[in-house]
């Protein structure tokens, strides 16, 4: 794609595209939940695959966009995209949860979602670890810690399948559809969220190009931002259908997607050129974390461990402490970013 010099037309289709991302991860709420009821499984098990994987189509998209398809390439967008998206997501969770109920929206999640959260915080923390000591042994031109963090989400995943609920209240409800229909439905939301994701990530490129602002910054913070739109959305949507396991699981379950993303985009990721001149000759993605990247999985590993406690221990707590530990979530997102522009401002 070619580079866009005008703040202005960067600006109008990155708008456009958050605006595209917004739109489908509404329906794919819709959709998704009428899958859970058609196939039979559950909203646990679509939430945490089907819902997880189309929300985090903008994050894949976007992270291979800006490690192969733009020269220089850009990979502190790419890691500041995951580890910022997990971040965000906890903060989706907080205040969907504070508006629709607080306890009682808590009480409408199933305990095995605790099976997902472990897989979600033991993978960013995994990248955090990897991204530390910046291991080089790769396989085919793909890093050996990317390989690991797809196989530790495939036993995770496969977990969770195991051990999902048989069914929740609802989901015997008329989906107004046939399953062939909801499928086709589906995949053609899915596609809008890959062409959004493309475009998000070609037009933040070029802003951090013009702005000079640091890019693991605007990856953790600007594109997080619009990339978990879709997981937002459809979040919102499935409380509002009453398919709270769905949301709930769609939010972790990204965040246990997220991190293989890094997999997929070291597919990709050659490594040459990169901004400022540095000269990247080991082409392994996550070895290209910056301290803003820590920062950020840090909380977000905080914030996934909170949510699961309230989650697990919510018939010991009362609905103030509840809420109180929601609206700390939120802050400690809040927190959490100022950290991140502090840091990448000076920088």
């Amino acid at each position: 794609m070619p580079e866009i010099h005008s703040l202005p037309i960067a600006l109008l289709i990155f708008l456009a595209s958050a605006a595209a991302v917004i739109f489908f991860g509404i329906k794919l709420a819709v959709y998704g939940d009428a899958l859970a009821t058609l196939t039979g499984w559950g909203r646990l098990f679509v939430g945490s695959i089907l819902i997880a994987l189309a929300t985090s189509l903008p994050e894949l998209a976007t992270n291979i966009t800006v490690v192969r398809l733009i020269d220089p390439p850009n990979p502190g967008i790419a890691v500041g995209n995951v580890v910022g998206a997990n971040m965000l997501n906890m903060f989706t969770l907080a205040m969907v949860a504070l508006v629709f109920g607080g306890k009682l929206f808590l009480e409408r999640v199933t305990p095995a979602q605790g099976y997902l959260i472990a897989t979600a915080a033991g993978l960013t923390a995994l990248v955090l670890v990897f991204g530390a000591i910046r291991w080089d042994l790769a396989v085919f031109k793909v890093g050996v810690a990317s390989i690991i963090l797809l196989g530790v989400f495939l036993v995770g995943m496969w977990i969770v399948y195991k051990t999902r609920p048989a069914g929740d209240a609802g989901e015997e409800e008329d989906p107004g559809m046939g399953l062939g229909k909801a499928w086709v439905m589906f995949s053609l939301v899915s596609a809008g969220v890959i062409v959004s994701g493309y475009f998000l990530g070609w037009s933040t490129d070029s802003i951090a190009g013009i702005t000079g602002i640091s890019s693991g910054t605007l990856g953790i913070l600007l594109v997080s931002l619009v990339t978990t739109m879709p997981e937002a959305s459809a979040t919102v949507a499935a409380a509002r259908l009453g398919a709270i396991d769905l949301g709930v699981a769609g939010l972790y379950g990204s965040c246990a997607f997220n991190v293989t993303i890094l997999f997929y985009a070291d597919l990709f990721y050659r490594g040459g050129q990169l901004d400022g001149g540095i000269v990247d000759t080991v082409a392994i993605l996550v070895n290209r974390a910056e301290p803003v990247h820590f920062i950020s999985g840090g909380v977000a590993i905080v914030l996934m461990l909170a949510g699961m406690a309230l989650i697990l221990f919510r018939d010991r707590i009362g609905s103030l402490t509840a809420r109180a530990v929601m609206v700390l979530m939120a802050l400690g997102y809040i927190a959490g970013a100022v950290a991140v522009i502090r840091l990448g401002t000076a920088g």
